[in-house]
């Protein structure tokens, strides 16, 4: 546990340690609409899938779509395995920008996660890999080649009930994630991004929920010493496939 807060605190920390070197901080705003999907294979297994649009809001621009899948297994109580694939097609990540093409990412994804039950709140400790291959792009054009890159991620979230009548419940979310990139593509930005989290979701029934939730994103960008600084809003449909074994 002491490793991982020290990882935590470096990650919160390495934007404000860097400040000297900062030339551009780019604050921006967005919104995040997401639908997520669960459908249980057995008992144990389950497919997972999620798409997900996020724009600009001043200007209102796309930023870019995701389409992930993965599989997971419930190994015991308190460990949970997943393993997946996700698309993202980027259309630009400055909405004063408006290039003729997108770029797209293909990425791999595998991760471990601990959950523990502390005084009725679930803590889950989530350590996942990505492996990203993302198309080089001119400032007109696609290039036939791309740029590969691993990503670790630790993400350290709390859930709890707020309030639960029947199948009806609230439950709040806070996390924390932070992310550190290795490769020759990205020596100048080993640290990625800390995302701040915390939301609402309303469950209709356990299989239908919706949240609401404020991301803060921090996010250092390929050149090393340029940021952006982003306020988001993120909307969430969660859909469960209600299935008897």
């Amino acid at each position: 546990m002491k490793f991982l807060k020290l990882l935590l605190l470096l990650g919160l920390l390495s934007p404000y340690l860097s400040a000297q070197n900062i030339k551009k901080t780019d604050n921006q705003t967005l919104a995040w609409i997401r639908y997520y999907n669960i459908f249980p294979l057995t008992e144990k297994w389950a497919l997972h899938s999620e798409f997900d649009n996020r724009s600009f809001l001043n200007p209102i621009h796309e930023n870019l779509f995701v389409i992930r899948a993965q599989g997971r297994y419930r190994a015991s109580k308190l460990v949970d395995l997943g393993a997946g694939f996700a698309f993202f097609n980027v259309n630009t990540q400055n909405p004063d920008i408006d290039p003729d093409f997108s770029i797209p990412e293909y990425r791999i994804q595998q991760d471990v996660t601990l959950i523990n039950d502390i005084a009725k709140i679930t803590f889950h400790n989530r350590f996942q890999l990505e492996e990203r291959f993302i198309e080089k792009a001119s400032r007109t054009e696609l290039l036939d080649t791309f740029s590969f890159a691993l990503r670790f991620r630790y993400r350290l979230q709390s859930t709890f009930d707020l309030w639960k009548k029947e199948s009806r419940s609230l439950k709040g979310t806070i996390s924390d994630e932070v992310m550190f990139n290795f490769g020759n593509d990205n020596k100048r930005n080993t640290f990625d991004q800390n995302r701040f989290y915390i939301a609402l979701r309303y469950h209709f029934n356990p299989n239908l929920g919706l949240e609401l939730g404020y991301i803060k994103n921090f996010q250092r960008r390929a050149s090393g010493v340029d940021f952006y600084d982003r306020d988001i809003i993120r909307f969430t449909v969660y859909h469960r496939i209600d299935r008897k074994f």
